[in-house]
């Protein structure tokens, strides 16, 4: 799958959700539509694929529990608390993994660049406590803004901080980086 396509069914969803919002200001409506794209955006990826990623297939799992919730229950806490439960899950599983000698972080991401253990369980502290610092601002932003600007918040606020994040990861992926074995795919 090429990386415009593996993008469109990663955003697509969310930018739906902010979009329905933003037109409609109605979150039942949004919620409605989050669950639907991400349904699609979850087949499509198998139908190209013949497998989902996990970190997708876990968000979208609880996108279709959390959002059938609120729609069922007409109640919307449940997709504002979803990205809190998804997020401490997140960091409980890293840091669950630390204390048992597992690095998932690297069974995550181990296709996309090799490491060694030490870069791994940095990175793992690293984005266990970020995941807490996400769910604690998600808290902050849906119990004291508005519906419209917690929506905004979950696209334009915690997308592009996710990402820069990430790229202030990189000095240390390329400090732990191992060199490509004999036959590697490039």
């Amino acid at each position: 799958m090429n990386h415009l396509t593996k993008l469109v069914l990663e955003m697509g969803p969310l930018v739906l959700f902010f979009a329905v919002n933003a037109i409609t200001h109605d979150l039942m409506s949004a919620t409605l539509v989050f669950v639907v794209a991400t349904i699609v955006a979850l087949s499509v990826s198998f139908l190209i694929n013949r497998t989902v990623p996990v970190m997708p297939l876990i968000g979208g799992v609880f996108v279709i529990v959390f959002g059938g919730l609120t729609l069922y229950l007409q109640d919307d806490l449940f997709i504002k608390i979803k990205p809190t439960i998804v997020n401490l899950m997140f960091a409980a599983i890293l840091f669950g993994g630390l204390a048992t000698g597992r690095l998932f972080l690297k069974l995550v991401l181990e296709s996309a660049f090799r490491a060694a253990d030490e870069g791994w369980r940095i990175l793992t502290w690293r984005w266990g406590l970020f995941f807490i610092v996400l769910a604690i601002a998600n808290e902050i932003v849906w119990r004291n803004f508005s519906t419209d600007f917690w929506v905004a918040f979950k696209v334009w606020g915690v997308t592009p901080i996710t990402l820069l994040f990430g790229f202030a990861q990189v000095p240390v992926i390329l400090k732990y980086q191992l060199p490509e074995e004999d036959g590697a795919e490039a």
